[in-house]
Order: C-alpha cells, then sequence, then structure tokens
C-alpha cells in the first residue's frame, strides 16, 4: 500500500472508530467542550495523526428530563489530518443530507 492510500485508510479507520466509540455518551451543553476536548486528546495519541478537532452542535441535543442528551452522530463536526511519510490525508465527519458523512477533505 502506498503512503497516499494508507494515510487516507488511516484517516477513514479513525474517523469510524471515533464515532462508534464515542455515540451514546451522556452530554449536555455544559459538558459538550469537555467532551470536545477528552475525543481530540484520545485520538490524538494514535499513530499517523497530525492534527484533530472536534466540534459538537449542542443544539442538536434533546435533554432528558435529567437534564442530558446522548451523543449522536449528527451532533459532531470533525477533522482530523493523519500523515505517512510524506503523504497527508485531512478528511471530516459532518452533518449533510440529513447524515453524519465521513469524506476525505484533502488528500497530497
Amino acid at each position: 500500500m502506498d503512503s497516499k492510500a494508507k494515510a487516507a485508510f488511516e484517516a477513514g479507520i479513525k474517523l469510524g472508530a471515533l464515532y462508534h466509540q464515542w455515540v451514546g455518551t451522556p452530554i449536555s451543553p455544559n459538558t459538550a467542550t469537555t467532551v470536545e476536548k477528552a475525543i481530540e486528546e484520545a485520538v490524538g495519541l494514535q499513530p499517523f495523526v497530525e492534527d484533530i478537532t472536534v466540534r459538537i452542535h449542542t443544539e442538536y441535543m434533546v435533554l432528558n428530563s435529567f437534564g442530558y442528551s446522548e451523543l449522536a452522530g449528527k451532533m459532531f463536526d470533525v477533522k482530523i489530518k493523519t500523515k505517512v511519510e510524506d503523504s497527508v490525508c485531512v478528511a471530516g465527519l459532518k452533518l449533510e443530507d440529513e447524515y453524519p458523512m465521513m469524506k476525505i477533505l484533502e488528500l497530497k
């Protein structure tokens, strides 16, 4: 596998893992920033990750009677940059047409 393909694979696998690991996490508007930072720090530890930015759209939260919501895929706005050798992939996860879409934004 060449380095561009590996950089793209690494970005995709990390976004998929992020999505499935964190969906369902109890969250409120008051804790969203803490969860964003925790995701960035956890994913950022993984090999080939150069940068990651996580934003959670709190306007999609529906608070239950206990004052919190569950993190849903539609709330994510994520951008990740992976690097393998000289190849760089920037990929994203965000709501498009009511679906949390993952896609490659740049590959060089």
